[in-house]
């Protein structure tokens, strides 16, 4: 007796089926979330934490982007996190903690859900995830940043920007800056 398969009329069958599964079917892809992955700011200034994404699909009014905030515990590695900003369909949604203190200063049609901080609080170390959903794209890992806050230092410079610098640069005219204070 011969199986099934060899039966031409079967195997027409699944051909087609397999056909209409490929050419009906919408294959979704992944998210891809980009973010700095360390950001040192002084405190008292404004910091910029940006995050961009790439998706398969054209955003839309459901496109949402979520910023959460995980508070740096040396000795916890499990803690809650907060919400900072709630962004979809042109409405943000913003907890009193952040109220007066976070701006989207992104684009979502440019791919660019970035916020600033102001005035940065020591409070604020630790690390902020940006996780945005563009169905149907919305598997994806969360873009990831973490805040170091350091004292803010004078530093003689001509530079229009030293508030928020590079780590390596704002690391040398930190030490440079304590070196001379002590």
């Amino acid at each position: 007796m011969e199986p099934k398969w060899s039966n031409p009329i079967c195997k027409l069958r699944l051909l087609m089926l397999c056909f209409v599964l490929v050419t009906v079917t919408k294959p979704t892809s992944a998210i891809e979330i980009h973010t700095d992955p360390e950001v040192i700011v002084q405190n008292g200034t404004t910091g910029t934490l940006r995050c961009t994404f790439k998706s398969s699909e054209v955003v839309s009014n459901s496109t949402s982007v979520i910023w959460t905030y995980h508070l740096f515990q040396s000795d916890n590695w499990f803690t809650l996190p907060y919400l900072v900003l709630l962004f979809s369909n042109e409405n943000e949604i913003i907890p009193d903690d952040y109220k007066d203190r976070v701006k989207f200063i992104g684009d979502m049609n440019k791919n660019d859900v970035s916020i600033q901080l102001s005035p940065i609080q020591f409070s604020d170390n630790g690390t902020f995830f940006c996780d945005v959903k563009n169905p149907p794209d919305v598997k994806g890992t969360p873009g990831r940043t973490m805040l170091k806050v350091v004292p803010k230092v004078a530093v003689n410079t001509t530079d229009s920007d030293t508030d928020q610098l590079p780590a390596k640069e704002l690391d040398s005219r930190v030490d440079s800056a304590f070196r001379v204070l002590g």
